[in-house]
């Protein structure tokens, strides 16, 4: 059975984390994505997105749906999971105050989800100040301590001396997680869910919706030593990373990166075909030759190289 993907958007109050979500809706690019949050009147959606409003669910351009859950978000999921078409990604968008580590131990009770990447958003503006808050504080870095990317938002609205400080503070205390910058919440589809397709040629380093990411698509051959790719993707300076490849006992896994986090899962089905293999940085450009050195020691070369 393939588990639907699901990427919880968190925050504080005012970070972004709605404008984030309807950003992603519009750069949808054909992928259903279902959203579920936790109240309609506190979480708007863009009205120039909804084709349908239908109590707690609204019909959505492109195929995607947005459901409020109120107190019961297991209950969302398994209505969305019996849903026809079923959505390609789940997006769930916390509340200001809620703990989205705890939302994501959650999905462990439901079979036919999978936990694709954590995202808190922080804002640039008022982060350092409420870090140091007595009642804001351990909720901030609650929230930043179960993060897989950390997006530092309105970075327009800050000096670039004040925005730099805020990423180091971020990225020192919080080292498990990616921190990357933006304004107005935009940034690439490709870095908060995943990397779909994964498509057997180059890419070449664009900018995508406003935020520059470069990225690297593959085909591989030998067989993956499995500790020693983990290793290889977590010493790299990526966001995401996303791949099918084949192990030393003859398994096909998909193989994905998130932050700092590595999963690795039978892959559906027979994969067969080339391995494939993804990667995405930060910024506008990557260390092509790090990356293809570091998958050689785990058993990988590229083969159109």
């Amino acid at each position: 059975m393939v588990r639907t993907p699901v990427t919880i958007i968190g925050g504080y109050l005012g970070a972004g984390k709605t404008t984030l979500v309807n950003h992603l809706l519009r750069h949808a690019d054909g992928r259903r994505i279902a959203v579920l949050v936790n109240d309609f009147g506190t979480t708007p959606i863009d009205a120039d997105l909804i084709e349908a409003d239908d109590g707690n669910l609204l019909s959505l351009a492109g195929g995607c749906v947005c459901c409020s859950y109120g107190d019961d978000l297991l209950r969302a999921l398994i209505d969305l999971g019996a849903r026809t078409p079923a959505p390609d990604h789940v997006v769930i968008e916390t509340s200001g105050v809620a703990l989205p580590g705890a939302v994501a131990r959650s999905l462990t009770l439901l079979f036919g989800f999978r936990l694709d990447a954590i995202v808190v958003v922080a804002d640039a503006e008022t982060t350092a100040e409420r870090l140091e808050d007595p009642y804001m504080g351990d909720t901030l870095a609650r929230q930043f301590a179960a993060a897989d990317v950390i997006v530092v938002n309105k970075a327009d609205l800050v000096s670039a001396i004040e925005c730099d400080a805020v990423v180091q503070r971020l990225s020192t205390s919080f080292a498990s997680a990616r921190t990357i910058t933006t304004s107005r919440a935009v940034v690439a589809q490709e870095i908060l869910l995943g990397i779909e397709p994964l498509r057997p040629r180059r890419a070449i380093p664009t900018a995508s919706q406003g935020l520059p990411h470069a990225s690297l698509s593959l085909q591989l051959e030998g067989t993956a030593d499995l500790p020693r790719l983990e290793a290889a993707l977590l010493a790299a300076d990526l966001v995401r990373a996303k791949g099918f490849v084949r192990a030393a006992d003859n398994r096909w896994l998909t193989v994905q990166l998130a932050g700092r986090r590595v999963s690795m899962e039978p892959a559906p089905d027979a994969t067969g075909g080339p391995q494939r293999f993804v990667v995405i940085a930060a910024g506008p450009s990557l260390d092509e030759r790090a990356i293809l050195s570091a998958l050689a020691h785990a058993g990988l070369t590229s083969s159109n190289v």
